[in-house]
Parts: structure tokens; C-alpha cells; sequence
């Protein structure tokens, strides 16, 4: 006799320490899945009560306290469906994170995460202990084993789960973005079906959190490693899953496999919805941004737009003395090629003004980098100003090249509550550019082609004091994101002496980026969670050293 058995994955945006809002959204996505999909059972991401990550605030008391009266709540106001939710939940060996699966007022079972990631963004040692064991639930004939997130990373538990008679696996997640990250799952949900021959449910969180994003692309896996089904990126939604038992196992019907996006796109999608998350969920009116004529502000007011609306964005040119006509002219034809309010307030009046102030301090001095950042600063003043009265959200502009090392003012253009491209490497802004412009320009063509600057002086271009954007680049590839050391970057056919330069200047700078404000994560190792280093420190010395003087 044939069975079937209906699953659905709540691929939902939760936010972080809203757990009784987060709690009610369980409820009412349960009773959608019951009653539109007729759903023996629903998954929810991992933490989907707290959110995820919740950080420090695992270590409020009243937390817990509210996380006990969701799962009551849930337990009161579901009934019909299996509802298998992820929360913090203490036990006598301390705090675990935790999935529970509730059915008509009861919680059948409770798994408590085995495995604890702590590398890159990931520290829940810092917070759960890890779990032992396994959670093996009947639901209409068919067993499923429970795993949270990293447990489907590690050899042992889906195993574990199958000698306890499990006859598939369902993953409950929080996994967020970097490029790449989508053939790192799949790959490694393929080497847990050869572990245990068993099909694999794998739900992922979606929604932004501060600088990381969590880009779902659920999917579901048959007991061979073939994708049956995939749900899209960065959409939040309700995706039911079919298995059929006919005698041989339990097996997933075939449904929709959304096609994974292209790099480039997976990339736009997800800095669109860190903005749009990251300004909805701190409830401002909307954003503000300098639009200066070049690629780095260009590509940032698009994505503004397609995350909030042409409506909710504000762009402000700011020309100086040194600015060209022809920046002023791209900036203006891409805000109105998109819709944008936008307004020119010159910083000449405020830029004179600071300089006579500091006409007798600077006396005998010749100008230098100084009255740029003056420059930078009466900038950062006005867009600040425009943002605390109109309570929209300063967008900064600077990319990852530029961040890495330094080539940005503090209190300037670093100025700002988000930064969406701030883990975007300079040579990848061109290519979200040209994805920008697929189907229409939408951003002036001249923007692509002319020579980057910050026009603080007079011809002034970046590669005046940087190497050229794809030699930087591919340096600080290697440096930042795979920890490789001068002589290992040399040996690939990299100058020693911009290595070195580059190298210098990184290390340096770290105490810029302590200030700057957080930004969508991109990479596989970003600045901020991702790369913890020490602002003073003797090691940039050490490593520049020559080898005879070690």
C-alpha cells in the first residue's frame, strides 16, 4: 500500500529578539500550511523564536522566560499539524540550541544541536552546550530524524538517526550567504545521503541580520543526492514538500527546482535584501546617500531603490571646487532614470569656512591629505544632518577595496548607519553594474568607463595611490579572505613590493574599520565577524620584515 506523507518549509524572515512577534508568525504560517496545503507537518529555521543569530542576548534571563511562553502560545493555538520549531532551551548540562516538534498542545520530542559552530561569523560555543543523542518522531507512518543546521555539516548524526530507524532526515537552518555558499550545501547534504541512503528535508532561515543575510534556497534531496526541489533565493515563503512510501522507502515527489542565480545576481539579491531588511527592522523613514558620479555611489542607489523604492531614497550631490561636470551630469541622469528625489548643496561655503578656521593652526603648511578629508568630512556632516532630521538612514558608499585598505575618511564618506557594499570588492562593483544595466541603462555608460576618483584635488584618480582595482583585488583576495602570507602572494607572480605595500596598508587600517558601520556580508571572510584582528599589534612589523633580519 502506498503512503504519503506532506511536509512544508517555512522559509520565513524572523527578527531577532522579537519572540513573541516571531512566535505568532509560527502560528499563523502552521495554520496556512494545515489548511492550504493540508501538511502533516511544518519546519521552521533554526532559533526561528529568537531569530538568529541572537548573540548576547541569550544571556537575558527574561529571554528564556519569553521563549517558555511562545512555545505555549504555539502549543494553544495549533492544532491538526506537527509543528517542528527551532529555540534555546536549558537543560541541567546548561543553555542548547534546540528543535522542538509540538503536535495539539504537546511537545513530542525535543533534539538539541550536537555539533557547535564556532569559526568565521559562527560562536555558539560562546553561548550552548552541545547536545548527545538523537530525535527520532513518528509523523503519518514515516520516521523523521531531526538535525539542526551544523549536525548535516558533520559526519555521525544522520547516521546515528538512521540506526535509529530514521527513514529520512529533515535539517533545520540558519545558514547565511557568501558567494559560493549554495554548492558548499548541496555538496555537503549529498555526503550525508551517501552516509545513510536516506532523502534529506533542508530548510534554511531568509531575511537579514545586522551584516549577515540568510538567503533560504530550501531544498529537498533524494535518497541518490538529486535535487527534487528548490525553493528561491531570498524570498520568504511557504514550499510543500510531497514523500511517497511505496514499498522501498520513503521518497520526495519531484516538484519545482528553482535554477540557482548566477553569481552576480545572487549577490544583488542579497545586498537588496540585507538594505531592505536592516531598514525595516530599525525602523527608519527611508534613506538618504551622496551620489557623486561615480560607480561606488551608483551601484548603492540602485540597490536602495530596488530594496525600498524610489520614494523612500534621497540622493544628495555635493559638489566641490574640485568636482567635474561631468559627475554632476551621470549623477543626476541615474537619480532620474530611477525616480530619486535628489538635491545639490555645494560644500564650497562650509569647505572655505573650516579652512579659515584653521588658517593660523596650518600656517607655513602646505596642503596634503588633510583638506581632502575636510572635504570628506563636510560631506559626512550634511548627509549626517539630512538623516538625524528626516530619521532616514544614511547609506555609506565605500567597497571592500577601499575599506581594506584605508582609502576612505573617518567621519567622511565612512559616515553612515549601513554600509551595502562594503564587502563588495571594487572589480565586482563593475560587474554589479553591468547587471544593474542588463536590461536598461540605469547607470550613465561614462560611469563605467572613466577612471575612478575621489575628487579631493585637482586630476586627481585612485590609481594614484593604489595599485590598479584588478592587482589589488586579487592581493587582498588572498590576504583577507584566504589568510595567505607576502611570500605566499609573491610566489603567485605578485610584485613583493605592492604586495607589501598592500599588506601595510591593510594591517594599518584596522583601526578605521572598527568605526565604520556594519554592511552586507558577500565573502567567505569579511571584516567584522569574520576577521577579529587586533588594532595594536606588533605582528604587521614582524611580517614585513626582511628574512635576514628575523
Amino acid at each position: 500500500m502506498s503512503r504519503s506523507l506532506r511536509l512544508v518549509m517555512a522559509q520565513m524572515d524572523f527578527l531577532v529578539g522579537d519572540v513573541h512577534g516571531n512566535a505568532r508568525e509560527v502560528v499563523a504560517a502552521a495554520l496556512r500550511a494545515r489548511d492550504e496545503f493540508q501538511a502533516d507537518a511544518v519546519l521552521f529555521p533554526e532559533l526561528a523564536l529568537t531569530g538568529y543569530p541572537p548573540e548576547d542576548l541569550l544571556l537575558r534571563p527574561g529571554l528564556h522566560i519569553h521563549v517558555l511562553e511562545a512555545l505555549e502560545y504555539i502549543k494553544k493555538r495549533v492544532e491538526g499539524i506537527h509543528v517542528i520549531v527551532g529555540h534555546p532551551q536549558q537543560s541541567p548540562a546548561g543553555l542548547h540550541n534546540a528543535a522542538s516538534v509540538i503536535r495539539d498542545g504537546r511537545i513530542l520530542a525535543t533534539c538539541f544541536k550536537q555539533h557547535l559552530p564556532n569559526y568565521l561569523v559562527f560562536d555558539e560555543v560562546r553561548y550552548f552546550a552541545p547536545g548527545e543523542g538523537g530525535c527520532v518522531v513518528g509523523i503519518n507512518g514515516a520516521k523523521l530524524g531531526v538535525t539542526i543546521c551544523e549536525d548535516i555539516w558533520n559526519p555521525g548524526p544522520c547516521a546515528r538517526l538512521r540506526e535509529q530507524g530514521a527513514d529520512l532526515i529533515v535539517n533545520i537552518n540558519a545558514s547565511p550567504f557568501h558567494v559560493g555558499k549554495s554548492a558548499e550545501r548541496e555538496a555537503v547534504v549529498r555526503d550525508r545521503v551517501r552516509e545513510t541512503g536516506l532523502p534529506v528535508v533542508y530548510a534554511n532561515l531568509v531575511g537579514g541580520q545586522d551584516e549577515l543575510v540568510f538567503d533560504g534556497e530550501s531544498f529537498v534531496m533524494d535518497g541518490a543526492g538529486t535535487i527534487t526541489q528548490r525553493a528561491p533565493a531570498c524570498t520568504a515563503g511557504l514550499y510543500p514538500v510531497e514523500l511517497r512510501d511505496g514499498g522501498e522507502g520513503w521518497r520526495p515527489v519531484p516538484g519545482e527546482v528553482t535554477p540557482l542565480p548566477s553569481v552576480i545576481e545572487s549577490v544583488y539579491r542579497t545586498l537588496v535584501l540585507g538594505v531592505r531588511d536592516y531598514a525595516h527592522k530599525n525602523s527608519f523613514r527611508g534613506a538618504v546617500l551622496g551620489l557623486s558620479g561615480g560607480i561606488d555611489s551608483a551601484v548603492t542607489l540602485a540597490v536602495a531603490v530596488d530594496a525600498l523604492g524610489p520614494d523612500q531614497v534621497e540622493a544628495v550631490l555635493m559638489p566641490s571646487r574640485f568636482t567635474a561636470d561631468m559627475s554632476i551630469e551621470d549623477a543626476r541622469a541615474e537619480a532620474d532614470t530611477l525616480g530619486v528625489t535628489h538635491r545639490t548643496i555645494p560644500i564650497e561655503q562650509p569647505f572655505a569656512a573650516f579652512l579659515g578656521v584653521l588658517e593660523k593652526e596650518f600656517a607655513g603648511r602646505e596642503p596634503d591629505v588633510t583638506e581632502e578629508n575636510i572635504q570628506a568630512r563636510c560631506r559626512g556632516i550634511i548627509l549626517m544632518a539630512i538623516s538625524n532630521k528626516f530619521g532616514k538612514i544614511l547609506l555609506s558608499t565605500g567597497n571592500k577595496s577601499e575599506v581594506a585598505v584605508g582609502y576612505s575618511t573617518l567621519y567622511g564618506d565612512m559616515a553612515g548607519g549601513f554600509a551595502p557594499i562594503k564587502d563588495v570588492p571594487k572589480t565586482r562593483v563593475y560587474e554589479l553594474a553591468e547587471y544593474i544595466n542588463r536590461e536598461r541603462e540605469i547607470i550613465p555608460h561614462r560611469v563605467l568607463v572613466r577612471p575612478p576618483s575621489a575628487e579631493l584635488a585637482p586630476d586627481q584618480q585612485d590609481q594614484d595611490s593604489l595599485p590598479p582595482y584588478p592587482v589589488l583585488d586579487a592581493i587582498l583576495e588572498r590576504y583577507v579572505e584566504r589568510d595567505q602570507g607576502i611570500g605566499d602572494i609573491v610566489a603567485e607572480g605578485y610584485d613583493e613590493a605592492i604586495v607589501r605595500r598592500v599588506v601595510w596598508l591593510v594591517d594599518k587600517n584596522e583601526y578605521k574599520r572598527r568605526q565604520a558601520p556594519p554592511g552586507v556580508r558577500i565573502t567567505g571572510r569579511a571584516f567584522g565577524r569574520d576577521r577579529r584582528y587586533p588594532i595594536t599589534s606588533g605582528y604587521l612589523a614582524t611580517q614585513l620584515q626582511d628574512k635576514q633580519d628575523v
